[in-house]
C-alpha cells in the first residue's frame, strides 16, 4: 500500500476529527452523489424522451417521402419500381393524404385520411399492426360501404366502435349547377388502431387508395412515395439518390427534416439541463475544498511532524489529493448507483404518468446510457480533484520549524 494512500484513509476514518469536520466531509459526499444521481436520472429521461419519440415516429411516419410540389404523381408504380432499386430501401409505398372533416353522433373534427394499399403498407406502418378492436379488413359490407381505420384515441373520445358509420367530408367539391358543393362520403369503421402517439391516435384515419382517390375526385394518382428504409440514418442519402431518379420537380424530405424542431428543442433542453444540474457537482467540489482546507488547518501539526521525519512535499501534497479521489469517488459511485437504479426502474415500470395530450406519451421514460454515465464520472472526478488542489498546495507549503517551534 502506499504511503500516501494509507495516511490519506487513516485521516478520512479517524474517530478522533473534529465533529464539524466529519458533518462537512458527509456533506461533501451527499452534495457529489445527489449531483450524479440527478445528472443520471435527467440526462435517461431526457434520451428516453427523444428514443420514444423517435421509434414512435419511425414506426408511423415514412423514412422518406417523395411529393411533387404544385402537381400529383400519374406514373408512380412505374416510379416506384425504379426507386425500390436504390440500395438500403425496404419498401416503397404509394399514398394519399387528405385533410378532411370526419362527422359521427353530431361531433366534427378535422382529421388526415391517409390512402393506402392494405397489404404493402402494412409492412411498413406498425399502426397497422396494432389493432386493438375490431380487424384489419378494408372489404366494403354488403352495401358497398367502404372501410376505414381510425385511431384509439379518436375512438375513445367519441366512443366509437367497430362495425360504426362516419361521414367523411373533402374539401375538393365537385362542381354542380348550384355551385360547388363538398364531396361527402360514408364509411364503416372496420378497426381501431394505437399506435402509442397521441397526435397519430386522435387525427388520423385510414382506408383504402381507391376510396382516398374517390373522396378527393381524383383519378389513379398519389400525392406522395413513402420510403422504408434498413436504416433510418440514412435517409438524407436515400433522398438525395431519389430526388436524382425521379428528376426535376420532385422533392424528397427526410423524417429528419419533417420534424427538425422537436428533435433540436430535445437536444437543446439535454445540454441546458447538463449544465444547469452539473453545477450541483461543482458545489459539492467547493465543499470539498473547504473539507480539505479544515483538514490542513486541523492536521497542520501533524504535517508538520511527518515533514521533519523526512516525508516530502510532493507527498503531503498527495496525501491531500488521495483524500480528495476518495470524497469524490465514493459520492460519484452512491450517486450513479442511486440514479441508474431509478432510472431502470420508473422506467421498466413506468412510475410517472404523464398527461399524453400534452406530452405525447402517457409515461416518463428513462434510457440511461453507459455513455453518460461515463462523461458524468469524470466531470465528477475532475471536480473533485480540481477542488484538493489549493488545498494541497497549502499543506506542502507548511513550514515544519515554524509549526513545531512553540511545541
Amino acid at each position: 500500500m502506499q504511503f500516501e494512500w494509507f495516511v490519506a484513509r487513516r485521516y478520512l476514518r479517524s474517530p478522533y476529527r473534529p465533529a464539524v469536520l466529519r458533518l462537512v466531509t458527509l456533506f461533501s459526499i451527499l452534495g457529489v452523489s445527489a449531483g450524479v444521481a440527478t445528472l443520471v436520472i435527467a440526462l435517461a429521461m431526457n434520451t428516453g424522451f427523444r428514443e420514444t419519440l423517435q421509434d414512435r415516429l419511425l414506426g408511423v411516419t415514412a423514412h422518406v417521402s417523395l411529393t411533387r410540389p404544385g402537381s400529383e404523381i400519374h406514373d408512380y408504380e412505374a416510379l416506384a419500381t425504379k426507386l425500390a432499386a436504390i440500395p438500403g430501401v425496404r419498401s416503397v409505398t404509394p399514398a394519399v393524404y387528405e385533410t378532411v372533416l370526419l362527422s359521427f353522433g353530431g361531433q366534427a373534427l378535422g382529421v388526415v385520411a391517409k390512402g393506402v394499399e392494405p397489404e404493402r403498407e402494412r409492412r411498413g406502418d406498425e399502426a397497422l399492426q396494432k389493432i386493438v378492436a375490431g380487424k384489419l379488413d378494408f372489404a366494403s359490407d354488403a352495401d358497398g360501404i367502404e372501410a376505414l381505420l381510425v385511431g384509439k384515441q379518436l375512438a375513445d373520445d367519441w366512443k366509437i366502435e367497430p362495425g360504426d358509420f362516419v361521414t367523411l367530408t373533402s374539401p375538393q367539391g365537385r362542381l354542380t349547377p348550384y355551385g360547388l358543393i363538398p364531396r361527402t362520403r360514408r364509411f364503416r369503421v372496420a378497426g381501431i388502431f394505437d399506435s402509442g402517439f397521441y397526435d397519430y391516435d386522435k387525427n388520423w384515419c385510414f382506408m383504402t387508395l381507391q376510396a382516398a382517390q374517390a373522396l378527393a375526385g381524383s383519378s389513379n394518382i398519389v400525392n406522395a412515395l413513402e420510403f422504408r428504409l434498413d436504416n433510418p440514418e440514412r435517409a438524407a442519402e436515400v433522398a438525395r439518390h431519389a430526388e436524382q431518379i425521379a428528376g426535376q420537380g420532385y422533392l424528397a424530405t427526410t423524417w429528419m427534416e419533417q420534424n427538425f424542431a422537436l428533435f433540436r428543442a430535445l437536444r437543446l433542453e439535454k445540454l441546458v439541463t447538463a449544465i444547469f444540474i452539473g453545477l450541483i457537482t461543482f458545489v459539492a467540489g467547493l465543499n470539498i475544498l473547504v473539507v480539505l482546507s479544515m483538514m490542513v488547518t486541523d492536521k497542520a501539526r501533524d504535517i508538520a511532524v511527518l515533514m521533519s521525519m523526512g516525508t516530502r512535499r510532493e507527498q503531503i501534497r498527495k496525501i491531500f489529493l488521495w483524500q480528495g479521489i476518495a470524497i469524490g469517488f465514493t459520492g460519484t459511485l452512491i450517486g450513479l448507483t442511486v440514479g441508474y437504479a431509478f432510472a431502470l426502474i420508473a422506467g421498466t415500470h413506468h412510475l410517472i404518468p404523464l398527461d399524453p395530450q400534452v406530452y405525447a406519451v402517457s409515461y416518463v421514460p428513462f434510457h440511461p446510457s453507459v455513455l453518460d454515465g461515463v462523461w458524468i464520472t469524470l466531470a465528477a472526478m475532475g471536480i473533485s480533484v480540481g477542488a484538493t488542489i489549493l488545498p494541497a498546495r497549502a499543506a506542502a507549503g507548511l513550514l515544519p520549524v515554524e509549526i513545531l517551534r512553540y511545541e
